[in-house]
């Protein structure tokens, strides 16, 4: 397997729409699972030995070509939710998943809001971070968020989304308090994790659509939501540090804003919601595009040699002066076969070192 040493200054200048040695590969999370079949061993347990499961994060991170290693802020919110365990066929370990209640949630009235306990952001578990700092080798950087989802996230899994959504009409006023406080709870603790040492990036996860469109007005979005994304915005050009939005889903009704909050790059770009071409051709320079490799069916049913044409594809047709990075067009799930990971890895690598073939 070809191997490449990790450099952010790499990622950083294909995310600022420049031309680096080769395209980078860049994903938002890798679970676990797919980790130490790459490794070829179990990761160290993360509730008892953090620093044993970062060093081994890091070892993967390197090992697997990427630049950074993704650390999240803890900050611990009570959920209502329902756990179900699955096996998935690429790995053989179950994964015991938390499913948000879409029917209900935490806080449904206005009493509920007042009693409900908010979680503080000086109370945020910033260990793993700090940790990172001696762990990291001298040339990859950390990449941060909140752990557990974005502020849109954040707000309607208190409420359950179809509570979320009646009280759109019936009780805005509630909604509007629940995400101003799950907003300023991010920002601020957001804020927080950028001083430790070794951060370079906000990566701002937060599910705003589905592959029709947005899940909600685009005009509540830039009232409630968009002026917590430039808060963060204005938090990383203080710093330097980049700044990546994911959602899914169609997002064309607010690219503009989007691009104009500040975000340096946008990611997943599912291939059967948004043109990544188009995406490309309207915002070349002003915006990265990252993902668009295939969840729905390359990565998770095709073969590596179908995996290895489509990377090479996206490669020729969005390399091509900078902005550009290879990534799934989700995340790497359990049901991404270890080949098929593999040879999305291998064909960057191969495939992405500038100039760009034709």
């Amino acid at each position: 397997m070809i191997r490449a040493q990790p450099d952010f200054e790499r990622f950083r200048t294909a995310v600022l729409c420049r031309e680096p040695d080769r395209v980078p590969l860049a994903e938002l999370k890798v679970e676990d699972a797919v980790k130490a079949a790459f490794l070829g061993r179990a990761l160290a347990d993360p509730a008892t030995d953090p620093a044993g499961y970062l060093r081994d994060d890091i070892e993967f991170a390197t090992r697997a070509g990427y630049d950074y290693v993704r650390i999240t802020a803890r900050l611990d919110y009570p959920e209502v939710k329902t756990a179900h365990k699955h096996r998935y066929g690429a790995y053989e370990a179950a994964t015991e998943r938390a499913w948000v209640q879409l029917a209900g949630g935490a806080i449904s009235t206005w009493e509920d809001f007042e009693a409900f306990a908010w979680p503080r952001a000086e109370e945020a578990d910033m260990r793993a971070l700090d940790v990172a700092a001696s762990l990291l080798p001298p040339t990859m950087k950390a990449v941060t968020a909140v752990r557990g989802g974005g502020i849109f996230e954040r707000a309607w899994t208190l409420m359950g989304m179809e509570h979320f959504a009646f009280c759109l009409a019936d009780a805005p006023d509630l909604v509007r308090a629940v995400v101003q406080h799950a907003g300023r709870l991010y920002v601020d603790t957001c804020a927080r994790a950028v001083e430790r040492e070794g951060v370079e990036c906000i990566w701002l996860s937060d599910d705003l659509a589905h592959c029709g469109g947005l899940l909600v007005s685009p005009h509540f979005l830039r009232e409630a939501v968009f002026p917590f994304y430039r808060e963060l915005a204005q938090i990383c050009r203080a710093r330097n540090l980049l700044f990546i939005f994911h959602s899914d889903g169609n997002l064309w009704e607010v690219m503009g804003d989007l691009v104009d909050i500040g975000f340096n790059a946008l990611h997943p770009i599912e291939p059967k919601a948004m043109d990544i071409v188009e995406v490309k051709r309207r915002y070349a320079g002003r915006l990265c595009v990252i993902g668009n490799i295939d969840l729905g069916y390359t990565l998770t049913r095709g073969t590596p040699e179908e995996v290895e044409r489509e990377v090479r594809e996206r490669i020729r047709a969005l390399a091509p002066g900078g902005g550009y990075c290879v990534s799934s067009s989700n995340s790497v799930t359990e049901y991404v076969p270890l080949a098929n990971y593999k040879a999305m890895i291998e064909a960057t690598l191969r495939h992405g070192t500038y100039p760009i073939r034709a």
